[in-house]
């Protein structure tokens, strides 16, 4: 993405806060089906956008649990406002918010609190036959957990130019597809990441604002289509 696309997509840069409605029968169901909560998240894409819609539409999502005080929350980034008549009926309230005033604020030295659900994970080498790979040079997606899921967000923080201050690290839940009964076990894996997302929240400078543009815009790290990489940010 070239700096003057990344201009010109700050200004339209939406983000939408759906609070679900648990009474809603396809709610519960994404609540609890990764695969069937990225095709609804898909639906908000427009038509026709080719290879790749999820990126072409600038589609990143995150899924917050309930509080005591707010439902499940899905939290939906778009490069265009979307259209939430194509929700199904009665999905949950929604509201959309222009971000063009969070991207303008973006100076160096500037204090902010951030979060971000990640899929923190490595390629790792496989040296023998007895375990399966994940791509054609033999190497393997491995999650990262501790004090490996905290290096590598230190990591994808510098490069997305934020100074990290503190950093609260908490496991999160992803909804599991669940099997269909005329399907057999073996073909019942869902296509998304198999490991576990994580949570970071904290406190961070702002280093750079054209590469964390580019990261709030993009999403950082794998698993982007099943609710990660989404970076939102707040003030200080």
């Amino acid at each position: 993405m070239t700096s003057e696309l990344t201009t010109a997509l700050a200004t339209t840069a939406t983000l939408t806060r759906i609070r679900l409605n648990r009474r809603s029968p396809a709610a519960r169901r994404d609540l609890a089906d990764a695969v069937s909560l990225h095709k609804s998240v898909m639906l908000l894409a427009p038509d026709d956008l080719g290879e790749n819609p999820r990126q072409q539409a600038g589609l990143l999502f995150r899924l917050e649990d309930a509080t005591d005080d707010t439902p499940p929350t899905l939290l939906i980034q778009s490069h265009q406002p979307p259209d939430l008549t194509r929700l199904p009926h009665h999905y949950g309230t929604a509201e959309t918010r222009p971000l063009h005033p969070m991207f303008r604020a973006l100076v160096p030295g500037r204090a902010v609190r951030y979060r971000i659900t990640a899929n923190a994970s490595a390629a790792r080498r496989v040296l023998d036959d007895h375990h399966p790979v994940d791509n054609k040079h033999g190497r393997k997606i491995v999650a990262l957990y501790g004090d490996d899921a905290l290096a590598w967000w230190q990591r994808r923080a510098h490069q997305a130019g934020l100074a990290l201050a503190t950093t609260d690290i908490t496991p999160a839940r992803f909804p599991r597809t669940r099997r269909r009964a005329d399907k057999p076990a073996e073909q019942a894996h869902p296509p998304g990441p198999m490991h576990a997302l994580t949570r970071f929240d904290g406190l961070a400078t702002i280093t750079d604002p054209d590469q964390l543009s580019h990261a709030l815009l993009t999403g950082i790290g794998r698993g982007k289509p099943y609710g990660a990489g989404l970076l939102t940010l707040a003030p200080a």
